[in-house]
């Protein structure tokens, strides 16, 4: 069923054109003040965060007198996973909203199990997959990244500041020769899914293609896929596997 719904779009973060003519207000990042006020104008009682928001420095927030007092507590310093998970907590029980995950509103987005088209990881590829997620466990905690890229074995990479796309670029140019690495993304051990659930889409394709990767794999059902057709239209055109795995039941021990 259609629900109403209202757009807070953060200057020099939300793309207008996907914010689009759907019933919004630009508010500045650090204007806490001025975005909950109007979202109990507009008589929201449930919050969908979404879209990727650049972490600025103090001086680019210039927060105002509510977002000085959460930022008080330091949390500006932790990672993000702490980041967010701090807003969530200070939306629900300190302002009395419900967060609700993007994945409970566009359940039909939840990456499946199994290859999404055309193509499966060969032996090599999984023996990466699984000391991918081995990797991602044992980093996941120090709240770095939710992406590594594994090549026979070697980790070329993890995600760190610089995003799944910067770690696809840095990591084109330290490929090896023969069959090419594949990229692990999961949710870190713990993460407040509902603010920061992995996402991938065509975009992640194409740069997996560009560094020269076999293939792709997510975890199952705690990621978003966006265009899944085109997305696996673009893999399957490339030669190139994307999977969804259940990272506590994958062969993480081969």
């Amino acid at each position: 069923m259609d629900r109403p719904v209202f757009v807070i779009a953060f200057e020099g973060q939300a793309d207008p054109d996907v914010v689009g003519d759907a019933p919004h207000a630009w508010v500045r990042l650090g204007a806490a003040d001025d975005a909950l006020g109007r979202l109990r104008a507009e008589g929201v009682e449930e919050i969908v965060m979404a879209g990727p928001v650049r972490r600025p420095t103090l001086k680019e927030l210039r927060p105002d007198r509510r977002a000085a007092r959460f930022l008080a507590r330091g949390l500006l310093n932790k990672g993000d996973n702490g980041l967010l998970g701090a807003i969530v907590r200070t939306l629900e029980e300190e302002e009395g909203f419900r967060v609700v995950g993007a994945a409970a509103v566009l359940n039909e987005l939840r990456a499946p199990e199994g290859p999404f088209g055309g193509f499966e990881p060969d032996a090599g590829a999984t023996d990466d997959i699984a000391h991918g997620i081995r990797v991602l466990n044992a980093m996941g905690h120090l709240d770095i990244g939710q992406a590594a890229v594994v090549q026979h074995g070697i980790v070329l990479g993890l995600e760190a500041a610089e995003g799944t796309r910067g770690l696809l670029e840095r990591c084109g140019g330290l490929r090896r020769e023969g069959r090419g690495g594949v990229l692990v993304k999961l949710p870190k051990p713990g993460q407040e899914i509902r603010a920061d659930m992995p996402t991938i889409g065509p975009d992640t394709v194409a740069d997996a293609i560009d560094a020269g990767l076999a293939g792709i794999a997510v975890s199952a059902q705690n990621t978003l896929v966006l265009d899944q057709p085109g997305l696996v239209s673009a893999a399957d055109a490339a030669g190139l596997f994307v999977v969804g795995v259940r990272p506590d039941e994958y062969p993480a021990n081969r």
